[in-house]
């Protein structure tokens, strides 16, 4: 489980941490995961509970670089360190057990290597969801992104190889162009504090990294992936060669191929995907200077559920308030439209310089190449048109300077970037977002000080400016049922008959900043506390939109006079990180002015169809909730994790609670270990959903006919579905091939009891359950 260290074994690591000319270093601190030891005066030491399975292995002195490699535990090792002299290079966070505490504020939550590969099969969000207040909106299975307290799309920034994706992330059924086994380490920071990626995360970040590897050595593994819902499966290999100094690489690529997925009672006809990923670099690392280049695809093509497109409102009614999807048909391997189909490149170039001061200065390239399209069902000759195609091109460039000294650490930055969307009119459909350019510029300054050995602060300050320049046609019956007349005419160009051409013309200017301590309390238990202000520019959807949102079936209509979010974000940690017994528990506050939301309002009749309207409003909301995670080791071989989570929204404005807020949340994990039969574990895992009590009534009504006479509907769009419960199963074995390559076989089942159920943050639940049970095998080579 993300957040702390679930320790499976019992192994032993002993060792050394020496200089280059075999100087013993008192004091050296060796981590992994969340286990911790620190080296004697003869620079030895010893490590106990290690957990059995692939981790990361840090070792760090002050004045020395650091040493990051992954190790391969089976058993009891030993594991020396040669440290040389050299400014810290990492910039990872290291819960620290000794007096010497972290001089971080911002608690980082990393998900464990094992952890990444039990869902190479799966996506990005749906990994995320094991750390405690992080859940999923879903666009039927396939498409997942991740919700921090709440907060999801672009209060989310994701940050891939420190380049923050621009994959089109305003929509809420777009999930993250990024392979999930092209990661080494995938970390998740809750609220607005981490003030070098941006002043916009109201939600917080998720920082996916590569691997990184300071050691000669080449290795690399394949995972094999087969599931029975969706009789499909995946297959994943990678390589990386490390090194000290000198070259070194790492090279991914993933191909996934699913067809229908099955609820307990049909078949989701049309939730097929497939998906073809590479991602590759190549480092050169010198005494005092790296140099990395890098590039990922990611290429997908996914399905949508039939039954979310409806031919007329009667049919519309029918789905929503029958709980019977409208389209079932046979399985098939087949994607036909609705379909999404993205493409995204990334390419970077970074150079790193070291200095003798201890300090460091990265300068940083990177390009992105996003391509969307979105297939509607059509006729015709317009049967392999999309009714969407958009091309997104992103350059950046960004400059991160960082100084160490005995009890304080300093961060700067400066970060710009050009951006350019165009919207193909050769599909003959109004685009839904416009062509726009955007402008992007930043700065940013960080401090860091060690109050005491127990006590240590940081504050932050960031600038951010940011202009948009659009060109849109807008069809002269929604400008002015938008009220735009006379409000926004200095944005009409032209006159084009039944439209007018218009050029919307936005500039913000934002001050972000962060505060916040780490307090050590005993041996066992520390206190991080943090207040950060956050601001968000409306996105280009919640501006522009007009239109039919293929990809989920509803037409949503952006706002010209939406304003930027205003987010006053309060938040505390209580970590126990020693004993058999450990814990983190978090609650937060999230005060946002102007909160951006989307809500249902009517059915609107087009040539394609009926479909439910969405349109952009804003609030001043509150957000309240506690995450809480607790690790129990009841004894050498049976372990229990739960994590939970509850969130409060309100709508102050109209004193309504907030629409689709998450619901309550237990998770319940008994594990089972027996390492002297090939690393043997057993997992029951229990999900409880609770219903969302807390909603806001936006059911309407609409005139349907009847026997030939039209009779008032109520739509219920808004009643959240019932709770559910699910259980789940997972087991493995690991097995020595050779003296360097080994075999684990996992096998889980996923919704054991194929519970019927549909959740309330899946847009898919208006039409069709939620998918049911799943037998899931996977093969892990290691070499």
């Amino acid at each position: 489980m993300a957040g702390g260290l679930c320790a499976y074994s019992q192994n032993t690591i002993s060792g050394s941490v020496t200089t280059a000319d075999k100087t013993p270093l008192d004091g050296a601190h060796i981590h992994i995961e969340q286990l911790h030891a620190v080296t004697k005066p003869d620079g030895l030491y010893t490590l106990y509970n290690a957990p059995s399975g692939q981790h990361h292995v840090v070792v760090s002195f002050v004045g020395f670089k650091n040493v990051d490699t992954l190790v391969t535990i089976n058993g009891p090792m030993r594991l020396d360190a040669v440290l040389k002299p050299e400014s810290e290079q990492l910039q990872e966070v290291v819960l620290s057990q000794s007096s010497v505490l972290s001089k971080n504020s911002v608690h980082e939550e990393k998900l464990k290597t094992e952890t990444i590969e039990k869902y190479s099969i799966a996506s990005l969000g749906d990994a995320l969801k094991e750390v405690a207040g992080v859940f999923s909106l879903k666009t039927g299975n396939t498409i997942v992104k991740p919700v921090i307290n709440g907060l999801h799309s672009s209060r989310v920034p994701i940050i891939s190889n420190n380049v923050r994706m621009e994959d089109q992330q305003w929509g809420t059924e777009h999930a993250p162009n990024l392979d999930i086994n092209s990661a080494g380490k995938i970390s998740v920071i809750k609220g607005a504090n981490a003030l070098q990626y941006g002043g916009d995360a109201i939600g917080g970040l998720v920082l996916v990294e590569p691997v990184s590897v300071l050691k000669d050595t080449l290795f690399g593994k394949t995972i094999v992936n087969a599931a029975s819902n969706g009789r499909g499966g995946s297959i994943s290999s990678s390589l990386h060669q490390g090194a000290e100094k000198g070259w070194a690489w790492n090279a991914s690529g993933t191909y996934k191929n699913f067809g229908d997925r099955q609820s307990p009672d049909y078949i989701l006809s049309n939730t097929g995907n497939r998906e073809t990923n590479f991602a590759g670099d190549l480092k050169y690392i010198g005494d005092t200077y790296e140099i990395t280049a890098s590039y990922s695809l990611y290429d997908a093509t996914i399905g949508i559920a039939k039954a979310m497109h409806i031919g007329n409102v009667s049919d519309l009614v029918r789905a929503i308030n029958s709980g019977q999807p409208s389209v079932i048909e046979p399985f098939t391997h087949d994607i036909g439209s609705p379909k999404q189909e993205v493409m995204h490149h990334l390419g970077k170039l970074n150079f790193t310089k070291h200095f003798e001061d201890n300090s460091s200065l990265s300068v940083q390239y990177a390009f992105q190449h996003n391509s969307r399209k979105e297939f509607d069902i059509r006729r015709a000759q317009f049967t392999d048109k999309p009714a969407l195609d958009l091309t997104l091109i992103t350059h950046s460039a960004q400059a991160d300077w960082k100084k160490e000294m005995d009890n304080l650490t300093l961060k700067a930055g400066a970060s710009g970037s050009m951006q350019k969307n165009t919207a193909d009119p050769l599909t003959d459909i109004r685009p839904l977002i416009p062509n726009y350019k955007r402008f992007d510029a930043g700065a940013y300054g960080i401090a860091s000080y060690a109050i005491s050995n127990t006590l240590t602060a940081e504050a932050g300050l960031r600038y951010d400016f940011s202009k948009m320049e659009a060109s849109k046609y807008y069809q002269k019956s929604r400008w002015t049922s938008q009220g735009y007349d006379g409000m926004y005419d200095q944005f009409i160009v032209a006159d084009a008959g039944t439209q007018w051409l218009t050029a919307p013309e936005f500039t913000f200017h934002n001050i972000s900043a962060s505060l916040g301590i780490r307090k050590q309390l005993g041996y066992d238990y520390q206190l991080l506390a943090n207040a950060g202000l956050a601001m968000r520019n409306p996105n280009p959807s919640e501006l522009f939109s007009d239109g039919l949102h293929h990809s989920n079936g509803t037409i949503e209509l952006g706002n010209l006079g939406i304003k930027k979010e205003k987010a006053y974000k309060f938040s505390a940690t209580l970590l126990k990180t020693h004993g058999d017994f450990t814990f983190e528990a978090t609650p937060y506050l999230n005060l946002i002015d102007n909160f951006i939301y989307l809500s249902p309002t009517t059915i609107e009749y087009t040539i394609r169809g009926a479909f439910p309207v969405y349109q952009y409003k804003q609030a001043d909301a509150v957000m309240a909730g506690v995450d809480l995670h607790t690790n129990w080791k009841i004894d050498s071989h049976w372990q229990h994790n739960f994590t939970g989570a509850y969130i409060y929204g309100q709508d102050n404005t109209n004193n309504l609670p907030l629409i689709d807020m998450p619901p309550l949340n237990l998770t319940n994990t008994i594990r089972y270990t027996k390492d002297d039969w090939h690393n043997l574990y057993l997992e029951a895992r229990s999900e409880a959903v609770f219903k969302q009590t807390r909603y806001p009534d936006n059911n309407f009504s609409v005139d349907i006919p009847v026997d030939g006479q039209q009779v008032s509907t109520l739509v219920d769009i808004s009643t959240p579905p019932k709770g559910y419960h699910l259980v789940h199963f997972a087991s493995g074995m690991t097995f020595k091939t050779s003296e360097h390559t080994s075999l684990a076989v996992n096998f889980s089942v996923l919704n054991i009891f194929n519970t019927k159920y549909r959740d309330y943050l899946n847009r898919q639940r208006l039409y069709t359950d939620d998918i049911g049970r799943n037998f899931q095998l996977q093969l892990k080579f290691n070499y």
